[in-house]
């Protein structure tokens, strides 16, 4: 993989006098307009879980951008953590058991959005088939029947055990789901949720279409509704496996698969994925960099965290 990267990029490096420059500033003030959508989005969810609290849009928007940044440069959603922590610094009596649920409800559209998205590519046959599930290994269930009385034994003991932990920890439990229930406190009232949340999303979907139709006429592809709705998908489908930074590598594989049958060049494809993403992380990061700047007054993460405490038992603020 790390062979066929380092291709990619020289063969990026190698046409960049072809590129639009005037397009890309166009792709990246569409995804900057994306992003600030979904702060608005978020901070109505917030607003939602603390009715009594002023929830700062500047506040919001400067951490979603932080964990965005993070996010392109780190694997596994890391950004992620970093948006609840700063958002956590910035409301005071807010709580990491309700903020989390909330980026829950950030992405719930998304995730109906983007699986409409892979299932018309995969009936379009852009995607590799998933006809080898089937010969997938499977777990063999039969022990518990040709084993009755030790897995009766083993049954019991587990029970007992749950059951105790279950005493133990039954007002744990019921402050920790109350505090769930107020991060998803929006879901409650749907015509809210319509207008704070579901409204916003949709017109961040719309300008990270236009990003992505500017990103192709930047780089020699030809853009058409269908190839920004594969390009699009292919993003989706590299998120599903946030092994490597921004889904690098992921991406590039998927859209040559994906674009396999198009007239144009391979290499204006692997210039335009290479491209994107490039432009797309530098701006990611640095806007990171500087909402974490401005947020925390620092850069060095070990200070940010440090001064976390350990969270109320008491429910009555989150």
């Amino acid at each position: 993989m790390v062979d066929q990267l380092i291709d990619a990029v020289s063969t990026f490096l190698a046409h960049l006098a072809a590129v639009e420059w005037e397009a890309v500033g166009v792709a990246l003030l569409c995804h900057l307009a994306r992003l600030t959508c979904r702060a608005f989005a978020w901070r109505s969810i917030v607003a939602a879980a603390y009715p009594s609290e002023r929830v700062r849009l500047g506040r919001v928007f400067g951490a979603y951008a932080a964990g965005v940044g993070v996010n392109s440069i780190a694997p596994g959603r890391g950004g992620d953590l970093v948006k609840l922590v700063l958002l956590k610094h910035g409301l005071p009596g807010s709580t990491y058991t309700t903020l989390a649920p909330t980026l829950l409800v950030e992405t719930m559209l998304d995730t109906v959005l983007a699986g409409g998205l892979l299932a018309w590519a995969f009936s379009q046959g852009v995607f590799p088939s998933l006809d080898v599930l089937p010969d997938l290994p499977t777990i063999d269930w039969s022990w518990p029947i040709d084993h009755p009385k030790p897995a009766i034994a083993i049954g019991a003991v587990w029970g007992t055990v749950i059951a105790l932990l279950a005493v133990i920890w039954a007002r744990r439990v019921r402050d920790f789901w109350q505090r769930v229930r107020q991060g998803l406190a929006i879901l409650a009232t749907p015509r809210r949720y319509l207008t704070g949340v579901a409204s916003w999303q949709l017109l961040s979907w719309g300008f990270r279409a236009a990003s992505v139709w500017a990103f192709l006429d930047a780089f020699g592809v030809p853009a058409s509704p269908r190839n920004v709705a594969l390009v699009m998908a292919v993003q989706s489908m590299s998120t599903l496996l946030p092994l490597t930074p921004g889904g690098i590598g992921t991406q590039q594989g998927f859209l040559v698969y994906a674009f396999r049958d198009a007239t144009f060049s391979a290499t204006a494809l692997v210039s335009f994925s290479v491209g994107m993403h490039i432009a797309t992380t530098a701006f990611n990061v640095s806007l990171g960099l500087l909402a974490l700047f401005v947020m925390a007054r620092t850069l060095r993460w070990k200070r940010l965290v440090a001064p976390v405490h350990e969270e109320p038992e008491g429910v009555s603020r989150g």
